[in-house]
């Protein structure tokens, strides 16, 4: 009861990438880079089981970014001429690739992190990958020239990588997909359709890492405007739960989502986020508790694990591993006391 899982990046070593940022630049290369990021994988592994985390992941540590590190195989995609974009609904400006031919995948993307992850733990293992609204939002399209055919194209994409890590011994593939607070009637309209075709077929469960952005100075001023009550997910969560979807990934501590919008997720095993990735003050164990027993209101508890409520990429990595403790701990605590 209670399982713990992060939301999936950690902070990587000083020694392999720029540390604070949410996309560092290697500090390695060629094979040396290779060797390094197996490394930090083991590192990142080692620090999660030491915490008491249930479901690992490899910690990101292979890819520079959320995002780009799957595009980084794709074909079709020109990254040296980079135009700027507006990203979620024009929120902020970013310099991005453009899509210039047909989409195809260069090969396997993400097979060596995978099975290098799960050659050293025995613990269950989750993936991350970028789901095809978030990915078509980081994106200029020169190609498809319509935003929903381009988002099929790229989840059956993720569909073929999806399938081949389960084969490799995953037990949770995640869609991050934080452009699901963006554009409300999409989601709806075809976001969660994209989705199931990202998970056709699929040997294991599934989720979604939903949010409203960290690591980015225009998101916290964007989250500043949204008021005391953060009641967007409520256009969205009832058609999650009648998705094909098995987990749903969600913020709550010290987040203006009101805990009872966690009831419309009806059937879903809920990812608590426990752990705010936005401050450097570390939680306590009393504070993961408090938080889980928030959600037990609207989720019945075998349904409930804990997390944090993003990637912690961007953290220092002292701050980083005093919560990865806390979260381990405060489960413990939530287990003893609403078990």
């Amino acid at each position: 009861m209670f399982a713990t899982t992060i939301a999936g990046s950690l902070p990587k070593p000083k020694w392999l990438a720029e540390p604070a940022k949410l996309w560092p630049q290697w500090r390695l290369a060629g094979d040396a880079l290779a060797t390094g990021k197996r490394d930090a994988t083991l590192l990142a592994l080692q620090l999660q089981e030491e915490a008491g985390i249930d479901v690992v992941t490899d910690g990101e540590q292979a890819r520079q970014h959320f995002v780009h590190g799957f595009l980084e195989r794709v074909d079709g995609i020109d990254f040296t001429n980079k135009v700027e974009i507006g990203i979620r609904d024009n929120r902020y400006k970013a310099m991005v690739p453009r899509v210039v031919a047909p989409l195809r995948l260069r090969g396997r993307v993400h097979a060596e992190e995978a099975r290098h992850a799960r050659a050293h733990t025995r613990r269950l293992l989750k993936f991350t990958l970028p789901g095809p609204m978030t990915i078509v939002d980081t994106l200029a399209d020169e190609y498809y020239g319509d935003r929903v055919e381009m988002a099929f194209a790229f989840a059956r994409l993720l569909n073929e990588e999806s399938r081949a890590l389960a084969a490799d011994g995953v037990d949770v593939i995640q869609f991050d997909e934080p452009a699901f607070n963006v554009y409300m009637q999409d989601v709806q309209s075809w976001g969660i359709d994209a989705l199931h075709v990202a998970i056709e077929n699929l040997a294991c469960p599934s989720a979604v890492h939903i949010c409203y952005g960290y690591g980015i100075k225009a998101n916290s001023d964007w989250k500043a405007t949204l008021g005391a009550a953060w009641r967007q997910y409520e256009q969205i969560f009832p058609a999650l739960a009648s998705s094909r979807i098995a987990q749903v990934s969600v913020e709550c501590r010290n987040a203006n989502v009101p805990p009872d919008l966690l009831g419309l997720l009806v059937g879903k095993d809920v990812h608590i986020g426990a752990i705010d990735v936005a401050t450097d003050t570390v939680e306590s164990a009393e504070d993961v508790a408090a938080t889980i027993e928030a959600a037990l209101k609207f989720v019945p508890r075998e349904k409930v694990i804990a997390s944090t409520n993003c990637g912690m990429a961007p953290m220092r990595a002292d701050i980083a591993a005093a919560k990865l403790m806390a979260l381990g701990a405060g489960a413990a605590l939530a287990r003893r006391r609403f078990a």
